[in-house]
């Protein structure tokens, strides 16, 4: 028949039908234009049968009026899509959107105009048009690309094109990437290594679905262990998705990858430009990307022929993802092997507990690199008792900390400072009359970043500058900072070692692959004595002369009401931990904390992760926490408190009364004001045999809430915010 049925990109919407004209073929998946009224939408042909929705009658469907020039979406994608619509409760259309992640790559010509700098001088230079040329020295993208790396308006830039200052330049979009070579750098594996190679290898011959944890500890050498069956994968012809959970993780993973293979691979993050992810998305649909690598989006390519996916740092809490479709990469990494058929492999020195159980349920296979590579050794980790060493006033680093850090200037070697606190101080208060500095959109304190001197909300962005006075009582030089962030740190270590060649890596600080490359470059070359930063350097770096690293506040994950805090805790302080000693030189940890008899701390200095993973183990299973049980938040929203607040008690007065399924609340979400709407939670705790998704369809659908109220549903949530 003619006749097919559209998802349509837009979740308000729903299936609709069409007509395909003669002549016209338009197989399942395949990316259509079509008209809905005076406008024409985007949509896919999906399989027969598998949409609701009553039939219209032939005679009255519209034809639709292209088939778009990509390949269809493979099958196993759609039924990913559906899976993934299914389970995290969110519209099938918002999850198909994430295939079609680049709307340029779905038609229009392979060559488009660029701009970049000409080299010559506009006729009048004015202060706008002076630091566009200083911005975009090097640079090309579109005017509107450029615009944002300018900071100025697109009109300015227009400007310089009329007056030959920017030229435009054609660019072919979809030109081939550089091939990677299998056999171009084979590694020197240890045993271990070569062992769990081989594993996989056999795996991706076997093309067939299979879960692995690749549990190995930090140093030990897991990626080059994984890029053999990468390897394997490329000599069959097969492409391969590697997921990292950082960008600023990106230029170091490039740097190995291009080592091994002899090519870069191909990216996908939300950094690229339009015409980059344009011939990356296309290049993913037609076969010709070889290897993947991206953030957790990558996951919904369209790809022609995956034979391997691996989900680096696989217990990466960035994985899930908070708004939108809410997702766990991690999770649905499994299942699109699954629906494809292939291996995928979880690599991770910490796992999710999570992933623990499925291995030891025997449903994932657990491979693991016990030692590290070369005969390094693991640190040695020394509590440090802030309640005995207490630092000086509006001081934060304790005695043996600082000599630790004094003995490796001396010695020449590295140290890291870790604190998981952005910025310089968590909150500015005036000492006169006590007003703190509150984000005007969120229920939040502004953190205060003295290298922009900006007050900034870590939730919404909103940033104002740092007052001269108090904006309450108008006194002058009265400003506080409470609390250390890494900024706060930097300038105590500067105090105490003003030679030291100090780096910051945050997300401030890292925020491009090329700041990250150069603060790789910089730290391996040794221009660097003390890197101080957040969870951004837990994971992923080696630097071989890096030999002491300090936990500045141990018990900071541990604060609020995270039902997670102690495994994250765990987690980020063994990875950081895990950056000392990776070279032939040893390496020690020294953890500043004011519990050193709480249960996760203990577990870091005995280095006894298997005692702490049992415990936690145990505790979820009495709480009836994941994995025994399951967790979904569900999140009313209003930018009228009392219309948020009424939706919230209209929704809890008709909740489900059933025996495997506990509902707590409505309460006002702990950041009850977020980005201007007002919010109220509720939480649900469900035995593994309740269907629970189906009752928190039903339940929601019992309620028809006013239009201002956005009502979000999050399964097996991350964030208690």
């Amino acid at each position: 028949m003619n006749r097919v049925r559209l998802l349509v990109l837009n979740a308000a919407l729903g299936p609709l039908d069409y007509r395909l004209p003669d002549g016209v073929a338009a197989p399942a998946g395949s990316v259509v234009i079509a008209p809905l009224g005076p406008r024409k939408v985007t949509g896919i042909v999906w399989d027969e049968g598998r949409l609701p929705g009553d039939a219209i009658a032939f005679e009255r469907l519209r034809p639709i009026v292209e088939v778009l020039p990509v390949p269809p979406l493979p099958e196993a994608l759609r039924r990913l899509i559906e899976w993934t619509a299914d389970y995290y409760c969110a519209p099938l259309a918002s999850v198909a959107r994430m295939a079609l992640a680049s709307g340029g790559a779905l038609g229009g010509p392979a060559v488009m105009t660029e701009y970049r700098l000409s080299g010559g001088t506009p006729e009048r230079m004015t202060a706008q048009r002076l630091a566009a040329i200083e911005a975009l020295e090097g640079e090309q993208g579109t005017i509107r690309e450029l615009a944002g790396i300018a900071g100025v308006s697109e009109g300015v830039l227009r400007g310089l094109v009329n007056q030959g200052v920017i030229e435009p330049v054609s660019v072919a979009i979809d030109r081939p990437y550089d091939p990677a070579d299998p056999d171009h750098a084979p590694p020197d594996l240890s045993p271990e290594q070569a062992a769990v190679a081989a594993r996989l290898v056999a795996a991706v011959r076997a093309r067939k679905f299979a879960p692995f944890l690749l549990d190995g500890v930090t140093g030990s050498g897991k990626t080059e262990t994984y890029f053999e069956p990468v390897a394997e994968a490329l000599r069959c012809g097969h492409q391969v998705l590697v997921l990292l959970p950082e960008i600023a993780l990106t230029e170091n993973f490039l740097a190995r990858f291009s080592a091994r293979f002899g090519a870069a691979p191909v990216l996908w993050h939300s950094s690229l430009k339009s015409t980059e992810r344009r011939r990356a998305w296309r290049a993913i649909a037609d076969g010709s990307a070889q290897v993947v690598v991206g953030a957790r989006s990558a996951l919904f390519l369209p790809y022609a022929k995956l034979g391997l996916i691996v989900v680096d740092e696989a217990h990466e809490v960035s994985f899930k993802q908070d708004d939108g479709v809410r997702y766990n990469a991690r999770d649905v990494s499994v299942m699109r092997a699954r629906f494809e058929g292939l291996p995928v492999v979880l690599a991770s020195a910490t796992p999710a507990l999570e992933s623990l159980h499925m291995a030891a349920q025997g449903i994932y296979e657990k491979l693991d690199l016990p030692s590290r590579f070369g005969g390094a050794s693991l640190p040695q980790v020394r509590l440090i008792d802030l309640t005995q060493e207490k630092p000086g006033s509006q001081r934060w680093l304790a005695g043996p900390l600082i000599e630790g850090l004094r003995d490796r200037l001396e010695k020449g070697e590295q140290s890291l400072l870790f604190l998981n606190r952005r910025g310089y101080a968590p909150l500015t208060l005036c000492r006169n009359c006590g007003h703190r500095f509150k984000c005007p959109s969120c229920s939040a304190w502004l953190v205060e970043h003295r290298l922009s001197a900006r007050l900034a909300c870590h939730h919404c962005g909103f940033e104002t500058r740092v007052p001269d006075a108090c904006p309450e009582c108008s006194e002058g030089d009265c400003l506080v900072a409470c609390g250390p962030g890494v900024e706060r740190i930097a300038d105590e270590v500067r105090g105490l070692f003003p030679e030291a060649r100090i780096a910051l890596a945050t997300s401030d600080t890292l925020n491009t692959p090329e700041r990250a490359a150069q603060f790789i470059a910089e730290a391996e070359n040794k221009a660097i004595d003390i890197i101080i930063g957040t969870q951004l350097v837990t994971k992923g770096f080696h630097f071989p002369e890096l030999t002491l690293v300090g936990v500045v506040d141990a018990d900071l994950g541990l604060e609020g009401g995270d039902l997670r805090a102690a495994e994250r805790t765990y987690s980020q302080v063994a990875q950081v931990a895990g950056r000392a000693g990776r070279g032939a030189k040893p390496g020690e940890v020294l953890i500043q904390t004011r519990h050193p008899d709480a249960p996760v701390i203990a577990a870091l200095a005995d280095g006894d992760r298997d005692a702490f993973y049992a415990a936690e183990t145990e505790g979820r299973r009495s709480a009836g926490a994941p994995p025994f049980g399951r967790w979904a938040a569900i999140i009313l929203s209003s930018e009228d408190e009392k219309e948020a607040r009424e939706a919230a008690v209209r929704l809890g007065d008709v909740r489900p009364r059933l025996e495997d399924v506990q509902i707590l609340g409505p309460a006002p979400a702990p950041l009850a004001l977020l980005r201007g709407r007002y919010r109220y939670r509720f939480l649900v705790n469900a035995r593994r045999s309740a269907n629970l998704q189906a009752v928190l369809r039903d339940w929601i659908g019992s309620v028809a809430f006013a239009p201002g109220v956005r009502v979000g549903v999050d399964i097996d949530p991350y964030s208690f915010v």
